[in-house]
């Protein structure tokens, strides 16, 4: 039998991923909340990434509250999406979508101008289709998770 590795040994051989976490925002008519990063071409849900030691649904009321000034609770997770490495980005990346319900039709939004050119409530097809085809999948998924009650994987 070999033997033990000490516990720090043994953690950092463990494999990592970057983790970040997203809020699905509705208004009562179904748009879904999206923004505008200034950082890149497509829009996508209010969120970002996760810091070190944080839990992921903290993670994802403050940035919803620095993105868009909406003090929300992360409900039911709705969606994991797992990315392999790419790139420049030499680990995994796990996405989680928590759902932060749906907001009265005159909720202010204040966008962290730092970090975004603007947002959106956008029908859902519409939503969809503003985001990265490759993270398009996030959202939808989240959505048929929300109607189902459930929560769904993406790999």
């Amino acid at each position: 039998m070999a033997p033990l590795l000490p516990a720090a040994e043994w953690f950092a051989s463990l494999p990592t991923a970057y983790l970040s976490a997203f809020g699905l925002i509705t208004d009562p008519a179904g748009a879904v909340l999206m923004v505008d990063p200034n950082y890149r071409e497509h829009w996508t849900l209010p969120g970002g990434v996760v810091e070190d030691g944080e839990a992921p649904h903290l993670g994802c009321e403050r940035e919803v509250a620095e993105e868009v000034g909406l003090s929300l609770l992360a409900g039911p997770l709705l969606c994991v999406h797992w990315s392999a490495p790419h790139g420049d980005r030499p680990k995994p990346f796990l996405a989680l979508v928590f759902d932060c319900g749906t907001v009265p039709e005159d909720t202010p939004v204040s966008v962290q101008e730092s970090e975004l050119d603007g947002y959106t409530f956008a029908p859902p097809d519409q939503a969809v289709g503003l985001m990265h085809p490759g993270l398009a999948p996030r959202l939808e998924t989240a959505l048929r998770a929300r109607a189902a009650g459930r929560t769904a994987y993406i790999g």
